[in-house]
């Protein structure tokens, strides 16, 4: 049976990473979405919504393709965490964020011309008690200024944490690999 070709709707590095441990061939497509959420929008209907935009705005151009499109958002006690950007902007966000948990929510959606999946999946973690030396040390080392809530799990990062939890934490880097190889499963491509 001829599998439709896989597209990645992102360029990010990190996403692009983790499919790529699944060993399976698949191209990345940029994806040219308005991230700005709507009003009222919950983080929740924000990462879905993003999501299928992505991956609709993929298969628009490559029809007969199977895109995933995906989409990740850090929140803290009613506080969007976004990419810090600056050393300055790291360090705030992780003063911040010590001794409170971090919910990582990732929005996926798997489409093709027949329709889309959708799914949410969560992660959350807890920091424990930092000194600001610490901060400053892990953020010289590690460089998490791209990283949503200025923080690479997948790096020195690990050393901050108390507490992480969630079906998988792969999630926590913005690719949830369980939910996502379950359904290329499903439609046939070869994986274990």
């Amino acid at each position: 049976m001829l599998l439709p070709e896989l597209i990645l709707a992102s360029t990010s590095p990190y996403r692009k990473a983790l499919l790529q441990r699944l060993q399976i061939p698949f191209r990345c497509v940029a994806s040219q979405v308005d991230e700005s959420p709507l009003p009222e929008e919950t983080p929740e209907q924000l990462v879905a919504r993003l999501a299928l935009a992505k991956a609709q705005a993929v298969l628009a151009s490559h029809p007969e393709a199977l895109v995933i499109g995906a989409d990740q958002m850090a929140y803290c006690a009613g506080r969007v965490l976004g990419k810090p950007e600056s050393v300055a902007g790291a360090e705030e966000q992780l003063q911040w964020m010590q001794g409170r948990r971090v919910e990582y929510l990732n929005g996926i959606a798997i489409a093709d011309a027949s329709g889309a999946e959708q799914f949410i999946v969560p992660y959350s973690l807890t920091l424990r008690a930092l000194s600001p030396e610490d901060i400053r040390r892990y953020i010289e080392k590690d460089q998490p200024l791209d990283c949503a809530g200025s923080l690479r799990s997948e790096g020195l990062g690990i050393s901050l944490l108390e507490k992480m939890e969630g079906a998988d934490p792969n999630a926590l880097m913005g690719m949830p690999l369980l939910t996502i190889s379950e359904v290329l499963r499903r439609r046939g491509y070869a994986l274990p």
